[in-house]
């Protein structure tokens, strides 16, 4: 196939892959690229070339597949590291395609507009994937190459950067595609063993991860053989939906989960990282009988050891499990099913008048109703927890950490899947790391209700410097008059400052049918009962 320019092509590559909606930023260094995309499918003009990648992988997770972004050259692509190192982290998939000064002048470190020293090698660092278009005939391939590196295991974003010069040229594309990658077995008798030993169990428990989300129905039927308790990593949450009464979800760290670990005669953890902040810094204590399946072989046994290092995809491994497994002690399933019900109600209470917004969401917010959360206080205690999450592309988060990730997170997953209402939960001071993707929200309408928790600063910072330090810097913040922004960017507004307010101003907000921005005045709500600080160690003296 010849195609007139780069953009004709990039448009033919994207439909092949699914791809109906791109986000980014028009440059001098990308416009062929745009100009073709806007023309035959959906650019959405975003405000800053991170929150481009961020909206791409949201609209990826939404969709359970892969995201598209558009950035420019040097300071653009710069721009977008950081949301690169996001998906990377998550592994999530994103096709990032950012522009490069022309071809003859790579590598001159001349000062060509825009020009950055060493690109590529910038990109490399923060993609599981990076490449640069040499000619008029390699970017097809590269393009195919890119997109199936980053939906592959372990899977994250992958870059290609595109000389101008390229892009405007007639492009030649034989149309190669990639060789499909081959699906890991684990190794016979690590499965066989592992299925005896599950098939004695009495106590088991199971640990879902990103990598359960692909296997629900798998994990599904071996809860239900064995009557084992589920607990979830964020990541894992709705694989199996979190009103099945065997799933306790992310609560690994409480008491009452440390408990049934400690009793546990068993575990299976199902494509979990075990990250830092899920495990108390890796102090939580796991079974020893531990099963551990990822199709990523350099996660077994990375954390915690594993008796049986199951390597394989988790849709295909589980059923082997199932097919030996046997029901656990009746006691222990009753046992699961009180934890679940106690860690809920100690979260519910301790976190005092914002119940009533948690309650609010789960009575408004139909099955599958994206909730998508930027890093913030209420977000890191309820809402990665207590609010229910049916379906896995619905739970939307940086699972980095990064704070201001989240509003264009928000917007991606809300142009991929209109046909349900999104909530976004952001601080005050996330969100001001892109305001303006307000004006984002604004001009392209999603289905969104953006609820905005304003403590006047960086809550999580002030919490822990109260508790550990005799001052505070840098976490009181200067905080702008949410209804006047809202009125500034023509988006609806509506406060929140007591608990009766939550369920009726919830409710309309999310039948409005399109973007709304509710604050929730948290000194006028009140303070939780006991400050939230992060699950991370500060030495004291």
């Amino acid at each position: 196939m010849t195609y007139r320019t780069g953009g004709d092509l990039l448009v033919a590559v994207l439909k092949e892959l699914g791809i109906d909606t791109v986000f980014g930023i028009v440059s001098v260094h990308n416009l062929p690229l745009v100009e073709a995309v806007d023309r035959d499918l959906r650019f959405v003009p975003v405000r800053h070339e991170a929150t481009a990648v961020n909206a791409a992988d949201g609209w990826g997770r939404a969709r359970g597949t892969l995201g598209c972004a558009l950035t420019s050259t040097g300071t653009g692509a710069g721009n977008a590291a950081g949301s690169l190192v996001e998906a990377l982290a998550a592994g999530t998939a994103v096709l990032h395609v950012t522009g490069q000064i022309e071809s003859r002048f790579l590598g001159g470190g001349r000062g060509f507009i825009h020009e950055t020293r060493d690109q590529l090698g910038m990109l490399a660092a923060v993609s599981a994937y990076a490449a640069t278009v040499p000619d008029i005939a390699s970017a097809g391939r590269l393009l195919r190459e890119a997109a199936a590196a980053a939906l592959a295991t372990p899977g994250g974003p992958a870059s290609v950067e595109w000389p101008v010069d390229l892009q405007y040229a007639a492009q030649r594309d034989d149309g190669t595609t990639p060789p499909a990658t081959s699906v890991p077995e684990p190794d016979p008798a690590q499965l066989a063993a592992a299925r005896d030993l599950l098939s004695t169990a009495r106590r088991p428990l199971v640990w879902a991860g990103g990598g359960a989300t692909r296997a629900r129905r798998e994990l599904r039927d071996l809860l239900e053989a064995t009557g084992a308790g589920l607990i979830t990593s964020n990541s894992g949450r709705g694989s199996v939906p979190e009103d099945h009464p065997q799933v306790i979800g992310n609560f690994a760290t409480t008491p009452a989960v440390r408990a049934l670990l400690a009793d546990a005669d068993a575990l299976v953890t199902v494509g979990t990282h075990f990250r830092s902040n899920e495990t108390a810094d890796y102090t939580l204590t796991l079974p020893g009988a531990h099963l551990q399946i990822d199709a990523d072989a350099a996660a077994l046994g990375r954390v915690y050891p594993a008796r049986h290092a199951l390597h394989g995809d988790a849709a295909r491994v589980l059923p082997h499990l199932t097919a030996r497994a046997t029901r656990a002690e009746p006691a222990w399933t009753a046992r699961v099913h009180a934890v679940r019900d106690e860690v809920r109600h100690a979260l519910r209470d301790a976190i005092g008048p914002q119940a009533a917004i948690c309650d609010a969401l789960a009575a408004a917010l139909p099955p599958g109703a994206i909730v998508a959360r930027d890093v913030t206080i209420p977000s890191s205690t309820w809402g990665n927890r207590l609010l229910p999450i049916h379906d896995p592309r619905a739970n939307v988060f940086p699972r980095g950490g990064g704070i201001g990730q989240g509003l264009g997170m928000g917007i991606g997953a809300a142009l991929a899947r209109p046909d349900v209402p999104t909530v976004v939960v952001a601080g005050d001071g996330g969100l001001a790391v892109h305001l303006g993707e307000l004006l984002t929200l604004a001009q392209e309408k999603p289905r969104l209700v953006l609820l905005v928790f304003n403590d006047g600063g960086y809550g999580v910072l002030r919490n822990t410097q109260d508790r550990y330090g005799d001052r505070r810097s840098g976490v009181d913040l200067h905080t702008p008059d949410f209804a006047r922004l809202a009125a500034a960017c023509s988006l609806p507004y509506a406060r929140i400052a007591a608990e009766t307010d939550a369920r009726p101003v919830i409710e309309e907000a999310l039948t409005s049918g399109g973007p709304v921005l509710v604050e929730v005045d948290l000194a006028a709500l009140g303070p939780m009962k006991t400050p939230f600080t992060p699950p991370v160690k500060i030495p004291t003296a």
